[in-house]
């Protein structure tokens, strides 16, 4: 700022600095592009499992609703989940049949969440989680159970360079 600015009370205008988006910094108001549809980043869930983290984030567009899991294990993972209607499942069985396929539990635990956007009542609660994957390892299951709530989701892997990321802010 020059002498004369300081003095007569100009300003310098400052540009925000927009921080480059990856699947591992994704805010809500972001969008994202996935299997050529377009959708907004409306909600964000940060698990943590004693110091194991890992975030889904909620996609919306014009006529759908999907959740795109990211997590760093020893390398990034990566995948899309949609709600599933799935009455009657036990959480934590070993085999569960879902639209006559079986699938296996392969992990289970505990995490703190803390949620953004329009999972934001989420924020402070402890859930349950079951993973399950099918015979072949391409379909997995997770099973979360809120309190007394079970939710099933189905989804399956894909790689980062499927997906476009456009900041929203």
């Amino acid at each position: 700022m020059s002498f004369f600015s300081r003095l007569f009370g100009g300003t310098e205008k400052q540009e925000p600095i927009v921080k480059k988006r990856t699947l591992l910094n994704l805010r809500v108001g972001d969008f994202v592009a996935y299997d050529l549809v377009d959708y907004e980043v409306t909600g964000k869930i940060h698990y943590n499992d004693s110091g194991y983290t890992w975030d889904a984030y909620q996609l919306a567009s014009a006529n759908k609703t999907i959740w795109l899991s990211v997590e760093m294990d020893d390398e990034l993972e990566v995948g899309i989940y949609e709600k599933s209607r799935a009455p009657g499942i036990e959480p934590g069985t070993k085999k569960i049949m879902f639209e006559e396929r079986p699938y296996f539990l392969e992990e289970q635990g505990r995490a703190y969440v803390q949620g953004e956007g329009r999972s934001q009542n989420v924020s402070g609660s402890e859930m349950e989680y079951y993973e399950y994957a099918d015979e072949s390892g391409d379909s997995f299951l997770s099973v979360e159970v809120w309190g007394g709530e079970v939710e099933v989701s189905r989804g399956y892997e894909i790689e980062e360079f499927e997906v476009t990321i456009l900041a929203g802010s």
